[in-house]
């Protein structure tokens, strides 16, 4: 469930040298040597917490001959804080009504989408696409775990670039992917196209 992903991301912050090597990395990409001289840690040390801040997707690796170079990873840190948020606070403030909700989905499902029901085109501005993806995940099963060809075949009844479908899907919280498994993670986790201005 999505919900460990939320604590293991947690986890691997509550560390203070973990922390520190996020904060490193945000000047730039760095190789292990570098940071275990900056924080004045054994090598060994460095590759356990990159190991523990890798596992939560929040830093990525690149192999150079011998040495490896450790970045952050942006976008699921922010992805990350934002589920958390959004798990724990109930998103308030100004939001459209029901009525003008609907009306705008609607909309986009009528430009969008073919009387078939196929997508004719990713829509390009982030609300259209997240009320896209919301009506194709809808389809799916709540607990059911789908392979990675099951998605691909389920996505192809919609559009053939199935591979950047799927990727919207785990990069927008409607799914998540575990040793090559998908599942729908809770509706509060969905990325809300309601709260998008």
């Amino acid at each position: 469930m999505q919900l460990e992903k939320i604590v293991n991301y947690h986890k691997a912050l509550a560390d203070p040298t973990r922390l520190r090597i996020l904060l490193l990395l945000s000047e730039g990409e760095m190789n292990g040597q570098a940071l275990a001289e900056k924080l004045n840690i054994s090598q060994p040390t460095v590759t356990h917490h990159a190991a523990k801040l890798r596992e939560a997707a929040l830093i990525t690796e690149r192999r150079e001959k011998n040495t490896v170079y450790f970045a952050q990873n942006r976008y699921f840190i922010q992805q990350h804080a934002q589920a958390s948020l959004q798990f724990i606070i109930k998103e308030g403030g100004k939001q459209m009504s029901e009525p003008a909700n609907e009306n705008v989905k609607a909309a986009v499902l009528r430009n969008f989408f073919a009387k078939d029901g196929r997508l004719r085109q990713i829509p390009a501005q982030y609300k259209k696409k997240l009320i896209a993806l919301e009506h194709m995940v809808e389809q799916l099963e709540p607990g059911r775990k789908y392979t990675e060809k099951e998605m691909n075949e389920f996505i192809k009844h919609y559009h053939e670039d199935f591979a950047t479908i799927r990727r919207e899907f785990i990069m927008h919280q409607f799914m998540y992917r575990e040793d090559g498994i998908y599942e729908l993670n809770p509706r509060e986790l969905w990325t809300r196209w309601e709260n998008v201005k």
